[in-house]
């Protein structure tokens, strides 16, 4: 009996409120750029202390579900949501995750910004999280990741390859916010999203002020 293959699964966790083409094309890029053979799209918990979603956590899965449903390589897991509270930290999502797919390369998609933020001891866990996971760190505007990871002495001292950093075409900005304020105020973004999850925001009267 032949032994299965190991797969490189990215998880790309987000609040998606709403999610966006931009993010459906980040995961793309990503996937295509770093062979993955799955992205796991991880809604975060609307009980998590530093982000507050504005819409439920069912409607954010049924949007995120619509806006998949036509690539196999990406997937929705309900992970966070479903967590206690003082679990929701990403050191123990990627925990759970490791766990879930002991066959399989994991890493941690995340932007520069985040990387930043670790460099700066803002997350709980840095250090467990650092030394037992691999990162996809996407560009952002302004910010030079080899400094970020050269400034801190716990990023330069597991530079050892598990930062892939994506340096070139991913610093695109439309977020989720600059969508949900032009539904709130009778804009019209419907390009900057996918259709259906245009048609069922219309359709459930989300956003509105």
């Amino acid at each position: 009996m032949t032994a299965t293959a190991s797969r490189k699964i990215g998880i790309y966790g987000s609040s998606f409120d709403p999610v966006t083409n931009v993010h459906l094309w980040t995961a793309s890029t990503v996937a295509h750029r770093k062979n993955l053979d799955l992205v796991i799209f991880l809604p975060s918990s609307s009980m998590r202390h530093d982000k507050k979603t504005n819409t439920s956590d069912e409607h954010r899965v049924n949007m995120i579900k619509l806006a998949i449903q036509d690539n196999p390589r990406f997937v929705m897991d309900p992970y966070e949501l479903n967590v206690l509270a003082g679990m929701q930290y990403t050191f123990h999502t990627m925990r759970h995750f490791r766990e879930k797919y002991p066959e399989d390369e994991l890493y941690f998609i995340m932007g520069a910004d985040l990387l930043v933020d670790i460099a700066d001891g803002k997350w709980s866990h840095e250090k467990e999280l650092i030394e037992e996971n691999k990162f996809i760190i996407m560009a952002r505007n302004g910010i030079d990741m080899t400094e970020a990871i050269s400034r801190s002495p716990l990023l330069r001292n597991h530079d050892d390859g598990r930062f892939q950093l994506m340096s070139k075409g991913l610093a695109m900005e439309i977020s989720s916010t600059y969508i949900r304020d032009e539904f709130s105020r009778g804009g019209e973004p419907r390009y900057l999203l996918p259709d259906s999850c245009y048609d069922y925001i219309k359709q459930n009267g989300l956003y509105r002020i």
